[in-house]
């Protein structure tokens, strides 16, 4: 996961100052000094980091942080603030033209996932703002990427325009526009050519399109996990483009996060949007607060409750209360949670975002198999319809040929019956605990998810 080398850095240095009663500028310099090396582990470029420490510093020894009744909750106060003012302060929203279609040039090197961030931008923009956008294949010089392109509008079903490799990248995205507006598209998303380094070509074929079609927006796609390179190619494309955003692809990976942390303080130019995975719907806006919280182990619950509203079924989820309430939940249902769960991302990401959940005992290194789950479905999936419904039919012979068909043996089988039994005890309880707070015009417990 992102940021988990510099995240458990600096939970641990600011766990030392948490608690202090009193706060002595020594305890300042020494925590800035442990805050220092983490973010140049993290590969945070070097005048970056001396900006940063020297913004805390003198925020943290103020009288009046100093003299607070919580002088250490103020420190780590004045640190969560810096470190989301370093990654842009606000969330940056994504422009809409006055008039239609809204244009988006996607720039950046080969290879840094930009015709696939492409496709995520246009699914994002469909799913969460209801828009129709128009693909445009303009990387004349790869066939493979227009075959890329065309392969992520049929699985997306949405339009693609391509005149081939013949075509100049200029007319392209000029004819393109005309079709949008023929088609009724609200936004076109022209996927431009990259280089595996910046040249005097790509860069003044880009310029060319950009003088042509005057897009609304300009983004970066940036592979986070190259480190400092993503600074550097950052700062070289807004110097000649003048780019409105960045997004960060693989910033699920297994990257030190300088990229993030170093971008906006570069470029002054604002992270829009990160990819969190492969698939196309992980494309994630970028909100430098939240951001900043999950970093410093604070948790992240409004990202998390959106998951949560993109994944879950609400009216499932009411139907689910009132099976749980009377007892009547089934392992069909249950299967129905498992797949929403799932489809909420990693379950250690959903744990990251759970405020304290790193100090959570025996949580902190906890690794959720996924096999482990995919057994469980198997067990489910090779009982009988009626025997999902009413697991109390359960005997000897049923329980052998659940093993068989799911190639688990019968004490998983087992297990899993006792498991389920008892999870649905622990969820009756709950939900009548929640009606009786509420009261007997309550709702009770919305409980979308195991």
């Amino acid at each position: 996961m992102a940021f988990e080398g510099l995240a458990d850095r600096l939970q641990s240095t600011i766990q030392k100052i948490k608690g202090k009663g009193k706060v002595t500028e020594q305890d300042v310099k020494e925590m800035t000094r442990e805050v220092r090396l983490a973010l140049l582990e993290a590969d945070v470029n070097f005048k970056v980091v001396k900006d940063f420490i020297k913004r805390i510093k003198e925020r943290a020894i103020d009288q009046e942080v100093m003299e607070s009744l919580t002088p250490g909750q103020q420190v780590i106060k004045v640190v969560k603030e810096e470190l989301t003012t370093l990654m842009g302060g606000e969330q940056s929203k994504i422009a809409v033209a006055d008039r239609s279609p809204t244009v988006i040039m996607m720039v950046g090197l080969q290879g840094a996932g930009k015709t696939t961030t492409t496709g995520k931008l246009a699914n994002l923009l469909r799913k969460k703002f209801n828009r129709s956008p128009l693909l445009v294949a303009a990387d004349v010089y790869r066939p493979a990427a227009i075959n890329q392109l065309q392969t992520l509008g049929k699985q997306l079903d949405m339009p693609v325009f391509s005149l081939g490799t013949e075509a100049n990248p200029v007319d392209i995205a000029n004819q393109a526009i005309e079709q949008a507006k023929n088609n009724h598209n609200d936004y076109v998303i022209i996927d431009t050519a990259g280089r595996l380094h910046v040249d005097n070509d790509l860069m003044a074929e880009l310029q060319q399109i950009k003088a042509d079609v005057k897009p609304d927006e300009i983004f970066l796609v940036v592979d986070a996990m190259t480190g400092q390179d993503a600074v550097n190619v950052a700062e070289s494309f807004n110097e000649q483009l003048d780019i409105t955003g960045v997004v960060l692809t693989k910033l699920d990976g297994d990257t030190r996060g300088g990229a993030a942390l170093s971008i906006k303080a570069v470029t002054d130019k604002p992270i829009k949007f990160a990819g969190m995975g492969e698939k196309l719907d992980e494309l994630e806006a970028f909100h430098p607060e939240r951001m900043a919280s999950r970093i410093l182990g604070m948790g992240d619950v409004l990202s998390l409750i959106e998951k949560a509203q993109d994944n879950v079924d609400e009216k499932k989820a009411k139907e689910l209360e009132e099976k749980m309430r009377s007892a009547s939940f089934t392992f069909d249902d249950f299967l129905d949670q498992m797949a929403q769960v799932r489809s909420m991302g990693p379950m250690e990401d959903l744990l990251g975002m759970l405020p304290g959940a790193n100090k959570m005992k025996g949580l902190k290194n906890v690794q959720f198999d996924e096999k482990q789950i995919s057994h469980v479905e198997a067990i489910i999936q090779s009982m009988t319809k009626k025997e999902r419904q009413d697991p109390n039919l359960m005997n000897a012979s049923r329980k052998k040929r659940i093993a068989k068909g799911s190639g688990r043996s019968v004490s998983e089988v087992n297990r899993l019956l006792k498991q389920f039994e008892e999870m649905k005890k622990m969820m009756k309880q709950m939900t009548n605990m929640q009606k009786g707070k509420k009261g007997k015009k309550g709702k009770g417990m919305n409980f979308p998810f195991m």
